[in-house]
């Protein structure tokens, strides 16, 4: 069973980590229009983070469960979901499941894409 804990430690790093993602954005938008910098540096920089958090805590003692919990689950969660798609994808190479592993990047790009816009062109009759 789920403790109220650790749903209080998810959402203060998500909090934190959408803070973070704001001020990002922030600091990229007046300099820098025509390319998306600021989620382009979000997503590389999230999957760094979560790469070397989840590493120290699956091969070591540095970080607590819990702190695993804040960190990657809250922070990085709430900083990108991008860090999330390759961990997991690099979890299914790691597994050595490689079908799975294009069928997963390649279907949440491709099928992302095509839902965002199915829903760009279903929210026309509404514009």
């Amino acid at each position: 069973m789920m403790q109220f804990s650790s749903v209080l430690l998810a959402g203060a790093g998500g909090f934190l980590g959408t803070v973070a993602r704001y001020l990002v954005a922030l600091a990229f938008s007046p300099s820098m229009p025509g390319f998306p910098f600021a989620t382009f540096t979000v997503n590389i920089l999230g999957s760094f983070l979560i790469g070397f958090i989840s590493e120290l805590a699956v091969s070591s003692t540095i970080i607590s469960p819990q702190a695993r919990l804040f960190l990657v689950t809250g922070f990085c969660g709430g900083f990108t979901t991008f860090s999330s798609y390759m961990y997991e994808g690099a979890s299914l190479v790691r597994d050595g499941q490689l079908l799975y592993t294009g069928v997963y990047l390649a279907g949440s790009v491709i099928g992302g894409f095509a839902a965002l816009y199915s829903g760009t062109l279903a929210a026309k009759p509404w514009t």
